[in-house]
This record gives C-alpha cells, sequence and structure tokens, in this order.
C-alpha cells in the first residue's frame, strides 16, 4: 500500500516530538500497555492483566505473554519501566504522572510494579491515552536514550517493522509486515482491539505536490492520500476509485508564541494578538469551504464535556482598532519578530500568511522565515532569541483527540522550560489543572475546566484560530479501515 502523509518523515522519536507524521509512524512499528477505543474507554493492549493496592499506592502489570521485539528479543518489564520513564520527562501527561511516582520495580520477566506517593486513578488513562505524546513501549537500550536527545534506533514490537537502512529524512519510509507480532482476539477499535497487519509492505511517498499527489491517487499510484486541499475535493469526488472521509473530532489550528523571549513574554502583547484574530480569516485561508470549518473560540474540544469557552466570546472580539490600542498600552517597541513558517505544511504555512498580514496591520515588526519541515521541527526547538536562530511566533494545527481535557491537553500546560514549545509558565493555570486532576466529580471538574479556560484567555498560552474538518482520500478497493483521530493502518485490506 502507498501512502502519502501530511509531511515527509524527519524523525523517528514520538516521545521528542509531538508530530503527528511521527505518531502515526509510532503506531506502525510501537504497541503500547493501554489504549484509547472508539469509545474513549481505556482498554489493555500490551497488558494482560492489572491490579490496584487497595490503599491506591501501588499498581502491578502482568504483560501478556509472546510479545517479541523487531530484533526478536523479548519484550520484559525493565523495557516498559524504561519506555514510561522516558515519556514521562517530555509528555504533559506524562510530566504529571510522574509527580505521583515513588518508584518502579520489577517483579519478573513480564510483571512490573509502579509505585505511587499518593493514589493516582488515572493512571490507565496516561499510559493509553490515543495522541502525541503516546507512551510507546521501547526496548531498555533504546529508552535510555537522554529525553532531550533524539532516538537513532527505531525498534519496537507492533505490527510492521521499519525499514531503516532504505530511509532518508523527508524521503520515502518503507515499513514490512512483522510477522511475530500477535495481536490481541477483540475487534479493533481506534487505537484498542486487534492489531491485525492485512498489508505486507507499506510505502510513505515524499509528494507534497497537492497536484501530483491527487493525481496519483485517481490514476490508482498511490492508494492513501492523508490530508488532500480541500480545493481539490470536487475533482476527487468525481471519481468513481476515491473515497473520502473526514478525520473524526477534527482539528484546532492555532497560533504559538516564543513566551521566554521578548515581545511575547508579555501577556498584554499577546492578548492584543489574540484581540485582533478573527478566526473566519485563518480557516477560509486553510480551508476555503463553511462545510468544513466552524468557529471555536474555546480550549478544550468543542462539544466535549470540559469545553465550555468561558470567557472566549470577550476575549476575541477580532476587533483590529481595539487591539492596536491595546498594543500601544502593553509596552510594544517596535521589537522584530520572527514568524516562523513550514512552506512545505500549506496547513501551517497558509495561517503563517494571514498572521503576517495582520501583523503589518497591527504595526507588529515581523519577518516571516520560510523553511522546510524538517528545519522547523529543528528551529522551534531553539529557546535563544530571535536574531541567534530563535523564532517568535509559529502557527500548527492540533488534534482534538489531544485536547479533550486539562490532563490531556498538551498546550494548555504552563510549566515554563518544562512545557511544550514556547514554554508558557503560569501557576495560576498549573494549580487549576492539578484541581482538576485531583478532582474525580465531573461536575466539579466541569467548573474547574471553566476557569482553566477563563485564565487562558487573560493569560494566553497559545491563541485557537479555528476548528477545521480534514477530509482523506483513498482508493476505494482499499477496505477495513479504522477511522480514528490517528491514522492507523491495522484490518485494511487492498482488493484486487
Amino acid at each position: 500500500m502507498r501512502f502519502i502523509p501530511s509531511t515527509p518523515l524527519p524523525s523517528l522519536d514520538p516521545i521528542t516530538a509531538t508530530s503527528y507524521v511521527i505518531r502515526n509512524h509510532g503506531y506502525l512499528i510501537y504497541d503500547t500497555l493501554f489504549a484509547t477505543d472508539a469509545n474513549f474507554q481505556i482498554k489493555p493492549q500490551m497488558v494482560q492483566a492489572w491490579e490496584t493496592a487497595p490503599d491506591g499506592l501501588s499498581w502491578t502489570f502482568h504483560l501478556r505473554d509472546g510479545l517479541v521485539f523487531h530484533d526478536d528479543e523479548p519484550v520484559k518489564a525493565q523495557d516498559c519501566i524504561a519506555s514510561i520513564a522516558r515519556w514521562s520527562k517530555r509528555d504533559a501527561f506524562g510530566q504529571t504522572f510522574a509527580t505521583f511516582v515513588e518508584g518502579y520495580d520489577v517483579v519478573d520477566q513480564r510483571t512490573f510494579k509502579i509505585r505511587l506517593k499518593k493514589p493516582f486513578p488515572m493512571l490507565p488513562a496516561a499510559l493509553g491515552k490515543l495522541s502525541s505524546n503516546v507512551p510507546f513501549i521501547m526496548p531498555e537500550r533504546v529508552a535510555q536514550t537522554d529525553h532531550m536527545k533524539n532516538i537513532t534506533e527505531a525498534v519496537g514490537s507492533g505490527p510492521w517493522r521499519f525499514m531503516d537502512k532504505q530511509w532518508v529524512p523527508g524521503q520515502n519510509a518503507i515499513y514490512e509486515r512483522f510477522a511475530k507480532y500477535k495481536p490481541r482476539e477483540e475487534a479493533p477499535s481506534w487505537a484498542a482491539g486487534g492489531k491485525v497487519a492485512k498489508i505486507n509492505r507499506i510505502e510513505w511517498l515524499p509528494l507534497t505536490e497537492p497536484a501530483a499527489a491527487a493525481g496519483a491517487l485517481m490514476q490508482g499510484e498511490v492508494d492513501w492520500y492523508e490530508q488532500p486541499p480541500v480545493d481539490l475535493l470536487p475533482m476527487l469526488k468525481g471519481n468513481k476509485d476515491v473515497a473520502i472521509a473526514n478525520v473524526p473530532l477534527g482539528l484546532f489550528l492555532l497560533m504559538r508564541f516564543n513566551q521566554m523571549q521578548p515581545p511575547f513574554n508579555n501577556p498584554a502583547i499577546r492578548k492584543a494578538v489574540m484581540t485582533a484574530v478573527a478566526q473566519a480569516d485563518y480557516m477560509e485561508a486553510v480551508v476555503g469551504d463553511k462545510a468544513y470549518y466552524s468557529e471555536a473560540k474555546t480550549f478544550f474540544t468543542p462539544g466535549s464535556p470540559m469545553s465550555s469557552g468561558a470567557g472566549g466570546a470577550e476575549a476575541m472580539p477580532a476587533n483590529l482598532e481595539k487591539a492596536k490600542a491595546m498594543l500601544k498600552e502593553a509596552g510594544y517597541k517596535g521589537e522584530k519578530v520572527i514568524l516562523l513558517a513550514p512552506a512545505d505544511q500549506p496547513i501551517a504555512y497558509q495561517q503563517c500568511m494571514v498572521t503576517e498580514d495582520l501583523f503589518k496591520k497591527l504595526g507588529i515588526n515581523a519577518e516571516l522565515v520560510a523553511t522546510d519541515w524538517a528545519s522547523f521541527i529543528g528551529r522551534r526547538a531553539n529557546r535563544g532569541l530571535p536574531d541567534q536562530g530563535g523564532w517568535s511566533v509559529f502557527h500548527t494545527l492540533w488534534s482534538c483527540a489531544d485536547t479533550l481535557n486539562p490532563a490531556l491537553h498538551p498546550l494548555m500546560r504552563a510549566n515554563g522550560g518544562a512545557a511544550w514549545f514556547g514554554w508558557p509558565e503560569d501557576t495560576t493555570m498549573e494549580g487549576l489543572r492539578d484541581q482538576w486532576i485531583a478532582t474525580p466529580e465531573e461536575a466539579k471538574q466541569k467548573e474547574i475546566a471553566a476557569s482553566i479556560e477563563r485564565r487562558a484567555f487573560d493569560f494566553v498560552p497559545y491563541v485557537p484560530c479555528g476548528l477545521v474538518q480534514q477530509p482523506m482520500a483513498f482508493r476505494a478497493n482499499l477496505t477495513g479501515m479504522v477511522l480514528s483521530p490517528v491514522q492507523f493502518f491495522w484490518n485494511m485490506e487492498k482488493k484486487a
């Protein structure tokens, strides 16, 4: 099966990067201890059984029999411990989980224990989270890599094996079925259940020119196009051999600031920019068809229990003149800002073009720096000043599977240098998040989530720029797709 990903695969580490293309790569080659199903329920995956101590201070996990890494070594308890420990240093939910952990114990080759300082009932939910960063299980030697450095060895125990000798970053990525993988017996449901690999070889192709990619799909030269532009959909829909399906839940568009450096280390300046943002401008630029977008002045997934939009209407009036006055009052003095734009990632780049125009109207001294995706990934990690290779603003998109609640949502962490790129720091938001995690009653959780949203519209960890639906296009003879917010490859067959 030939697949056109949203961007070519730039690197191999799904723990140091939140890039969805790397996450999708991870699901091909790795497995997880627990997994999220289509009802948002957490199900065991690599785990066969588990017990919780009566006082809630320890959890014991037993692995399924027959789990084998691609180098033919058995999956052991110490592999799981090392993988969880490394993941918990980078992931937003994992960092919270880590504050509860007293230690890890190997009980036997297939059994390990997690000891806690205080009860953490959400432990399976953390280990079974659906999207970036996913706590994939790696060999201990790989998982012992410093969490700030990328792994260089992609060895998992999942349904497909990564053909590393045939991979060049930014070029083709190739996967071959791992015959020793033993799927669970349950039917597949999102990341849970039986991951049956029915396709022997999967090729990811770096076709970044949309018209060429669409043409290849219609001609049958490729089987699945992950993110076709909406303006090409009428042509694709006109082909009887092509099917179209929306990714469930949708995607948030967003603007992220570097909060370590001027001028966006000033929350009043961030708030001024938010006041000027008109979500429709961004959604029109990215999608251009109202059937595929909707306004979303909220930080949590629209329609989900924790999404109230509290404070959104007041904070985002799309008022340019008011924003100019706020910017002046905040003390902006013409500092140069770098707008980092990955030119080969259309959804991000088109948002950047809107922001470049908005900054001109606001009188912000902005320079748009266009890069390829791999260079963008590298530069956004630079915490230095803009003239030292750093950055000020970038745009991206985020799956609504990652923004359902305060525990999952990585962009709502405000723990400074440990936070996601942009590194916001706010003790008020962090304290409210801790309250939410410690509260078992849903009604009280909703109240706290609304307080978090109100604080976020004042502090501005990022600017929500609207909600878009992302259609996928694939050949009609590709059957059995597990339609999910994540692009999974198991259960599919390619009919003749």
